[in-house]
């Protein structure tokens, strides 16, 4: 524990960084890795030191001894350190090490909330929303819809001019938001000129109202490329249409590995490679 400037009774300024959190009794600071405890400034977390993976070994080089496994040792995260954001002082945790007879100092400090965003990947193949419509959450703005990314419907939230460009209601809704998300919690979406959502980590989306239970499993290339031999034999060609890559089973790579002979059925479409068409 450390000492702490008082502004009133029971209430303790955190000086960590120029936030100046004044954080009541039994309450954490907005970062959670400072809080108030019977009047005196404590951290609430660990640093976390992890483990290092083993070093990969080349079969047959240097003195390998049949052993795959190089020596385990640690290193310093940042996790749970903290921050002085903007560094006007020196980082909450500075380490020495010597590895290899060099002395080194890792200097371990994480970024405040403010900056913090997601990425959320929503496996489905229903339209959401057109892209770079705004994404809302208790009726106030806290991202956009942005490029779809190999099927999947993609979102931005958070970042700096919602979490504390806008009004401190904006700012509180983005923040919870993307806590909830973080902790696996579900959340309630609406896209402007879109869909409403339910989304959590590790679920189906509930699009409109409805549970999604199922989405293609890839491109039109890579379904061809999955399936072709289980079509072989079934069809003269096989079209597999998608808003990304159509793919053509005859002309395919996958097709001609088959032996496979041209169906004579042409694709409108921007010829990629063989086989491959974008937008049909």
């Amino acid at each position: 524990m450390v000492a702490a400037a008082q502004a009133e009774p029971g209430i303790v300024t955190c000086d960590a960084c120029p936030v100046l959190c004044r954080i009541r009794p039994g309450k954490t600071g907005a970062c959670d890795r400072y809080g108030n405890e019977d009047g005196r400034l404590a951290r609430m977390d660990p640093l976390t030191v992890l483990a290092r993976s083993p070093e990969v070994v080349r079969f047959l080089e240097g003195t390998y001894e049949g052993n795959p496994l190089a020596a385990r040792d640690v290193f310093v995260s940042a996790i749970g350190a903290g921050t002085t954001y903007p560094d006007y002082k020196p980082a909450p945790f500075i380490v020495g090490a010597e590895i290899d007879g060099v002395d080194t100092i890792t200097v371990v400090s994480e970024g405040i909330f403010s900056y913090c965003g997601l990425k959320v990947k929503i496996d489905t193949d229903r339209h959401l929303g057109p892209e770079c419509a705004t994404v809302r959450a208790q009726g106030e703005a806290i991202g956009h819809v942005t490029t779809a990314e190999y099927g999947s419907q993609m979102l931005s939230l958070g970042g700096v001019r919602h979490l504390t460009g806008g009004s401190k209601r904006e700012g509180v809704v983005t923040c919870e938001t993307l806590l909830a998300l973080a902790n696996g919690a579900a959340v309630e979406l609406s896209i402007a000129d879109g869909a409403s959502l339910e989304v959590q980590a590790g679920r189906p989306p509930v699009i409109d109202g409805v549970l999604e239970r199922r989405m293609r499993v890839g491109c039109g290339s890579a379904t061809i490329g999955i399936f072709a031999q289980q079509w072989q034999g079934l069809a003269d060609e096989v079209i597999v249409v998608d808003d990304h890559i159509t793919g053509v089973l005859t002309e395919h790579q996958a097709g001609r590995f088959l032996g496979m002979r041209p169906a004579g059925v042409r694709v409108r479409g921007r010829r990629s490679t063989p086989g491959r068409y974008f937008q049909v």
